[in-house]
């Protein structure tokens, strides 16, 4: 089968598409023929170096998938043909830029029916952070007033869509060009953080959703008993101190595979309370080019790798 795999830390055109075996399944597996692949922040990190979650190389980045069961094992949740997708293995290699995955039957779920697989692909990761953190976490509930850092990127527009979902009301930063992008995902107030001190503008939040690590200045807008959901300073253990000593709460995520809340994040997709958007796909052979449209963090929504 066809892989992207690295053999060598560095720029993106370190990423090359190879032929290797394809994974043999074990019991309780499904092998899944994979129709599109979703590019994350974390991706670019590791294939840098600058964040060193497998090691040495070779080893293929990658986690997002969607597509369909080619075969099941012994014990398998689900059976062959059905659409499938998840988050394989994460923080461990999945190598999720190839055209078949094998993964436990339990770390995927049922293709919400509303989506391609294009549009499939570009949720796990993003949106099971979102969904750790707001819901699993910070228990939002209706009523809430929820902070969203950089809601326009990948995580956050799911956030926003989210966090409206459980009837919260959103305050959202992101940059003057993305303001109405923001709003049509449901934000109650956008704030331009460029040209506003968020601190200045807002006050009495129930939860703050941090993605850019500014952990000690979110801290000041929330209310007492708040609580600071921060997925990038989760190993912090000042910024804990610092919360608890303010009255407030820390809750940090590190994103795990969850067959149950992607199935509820499909409900929310198949009732029309959630999509993701596409900023750009690409076919499997320009995973370099990908990256460097992640990189840039311009992007609106997400990237997505197709797999023919």
């Amino acid at each position: 089968m066809r892989a992207v795999i690295q053999q060598s830390l560095g720029g993106p055109e370190v990423l090359e598409v190879v032929e290797i075996d394809k994974p043999e399944l074990l019991s309780g597996e499904v092998l899944v023929r994979v129709r599109a692949s979703g590019v994350n922040p974390v991706d670019v990190a590791v294939r840098s170096g600058a964040f060193p979650l497998l090691g040495q190389p070779p080893f293929g980045v990658g986690w997002d998938i969607s597509g369909v069961v080619e075969a099941a094992g012994p014990g398998a949740r689900y059976e062959v043909g059905e659409e499938v997708f998840g988050m394989p293995f994460f923080p461990r290699a999945a190598t999720g830029y190839a055209e078949y995955v094998a993964t436990p039957s339990r770390q995927v779920a049922r293709k919400p029916e509303s989506l391609d697989h294009v549009e499939a692909a570009a949720l796990p990761l993003a949106a099971l952070t979102a969904w750790q953190g707001l819901v699993d976490k910070a228990g939002v509930q209706a009523g809430d007033r929820v902070l969203i850092h950089r809601a326009a990127g990948g995580v956050g527009h799911l956030a926003v869509q989210i966090a409206k979902a459980k009837g919260a009301y959103v305050i959202a930063l992101a940059s003057a060009g993305k303001h109405e992008f923001v709003r049509g995902l449901g934000a109650d107030e956008v704030i331009d953080y460029q040209t506003t001190d968020f601190t200045e503008a807002v006050s009495d939040v129930d939860i703050v959703f941090d993605s850019v690590a500014d952990g000690e200045r979110s801290l000041s807008v929330l209310r007492p008993g708040g609580v600071l959901v921060t997925i990038l300073e989760h190993a912090n253990p000042a910024l804990a101190a610092t919360v608890k000593a303010a009255g407030r709460r820390l809750a940090g995520v590190s994103v795990e595979p969850d067959y149950a809340a992607l199935e509820q994040i499909a409900e929310l997709v198949d009732a029309g309370l959630l999509r993701p958007t596409i900023a750009e796909a690409l076919p499997l052979e320009q995973a370099g080019k990908a990256h460097e449209i992640v990189a840039s963090g311009q992007t609106v929504g997400k990237v997505v790798l197709t797999v023919e």
